[in-house]
């Protein structure tokens, strides 16, 4: 996958499709997309734009037919397969809207496999709007030029995902009360992981106790400084990443 966005840019429109797509295919584009096509991108019959489907890859495809609100693509070259992606949960408590968007957008961005809310006594937030939240990991990756997106799981409680828990996983929690460094921690550990942070107030001390008590969790520490949820998210998954993932 590439680190850095090439140069210079490409300005071949790039839109996420949510049906496997196969050499040949002719798709019908409708809606917000096909108005970013038609009205913004200013396509016209013959121009190309790339497609990703999160199964198959990226393609290049051609407007063969183009209306006043939609108009037909065909795939016509397979550029890419779909990315190798580092198998990373990000277990997060849902936090104010606008934050948790951007968390789920950073998840994206960073090449987080899967995002699972996790509902904990301090969490403000007990409705979630899981439509949004895919939204906007599809357009980062639509702008991030990823053809993977994080799988998004239904929200869960912070209990019944320890009870649950797959024994080869470990579970990475950012402790506010001490743990390990977070980059020597996660190279002692490798393999299938998780990063669990909770909301803004923190777990309360039975969650904290509930967690520890679990054999795959490792307590870490995000370094000295006070951070909010969602800046803890976003650093403990880089950290991962290279200390463990597909940066290092």
């Amino acid at each position: 996958m590439t680190a850095t966005p090439a140069w210079p840019p490409d300005s071949t429109p790039r839109l996420f499709i949510d049906t496997e797509i196969a050499k040949g295919d002719e798709i019908r584009i409708d809606g917000g997309q096909a108005h970013y096509l038609i009205a913004v991108m200013r396509l016209k019959p013959g121009g190309a734009v790339r497609l990703f489907d999160d199964r198959t890859g990226e393609w290049r495809a051609e407007a063969v037919a183009i209306g006043r609100r939609d108009l037909t693509l065909s795939a016509t070259e397979l550029l890419r397969a779909r990315e190798a992606v580092p198998d990373l949960w990000l277990c997060a408590a849902p936090i104010k809207k606008g934050r948790i968007d951007w968390v789920a957008e950073k998840a994206c961005e960073l090449g987080v496999d899967r995002l699972v809310p996790v509902l904990t006594r301090r969490t403000v937030i007990d409705r979630l709007n899981g439509e949004r939240l895919r939204t906007h990991m599809i357009e980062a990756a639509e702008q991030c030029g990823r053809t993977a997106l994080p799988a998004l799981a239904e929200p869960v409680k912070l209990a019944a995902l320890l009870r649950d828990w797959p024994a080869e996983r470990h579970l990475f929690f950012a402790d506010e009360t001490g743990g390990a460094p977070a980059m020597e921690a996660m190279r002692a550990n490798r393999g299938p992981a998780a990063i669990l942070i909770g909301p803004e107030g923190g777990f309360d001390p039975q969650e904290r106790d509930a967690i520890r008590a679990l054999p795959q969790a490792v307590g870490i520490s995000l370094g000295p400084r006070i951070l909010r949820a969602e800046t803890a998210a976003a650093a403990a998954i880089s950290l991962w990443m290279a200390a463990a993932g597909d940066w290092s």
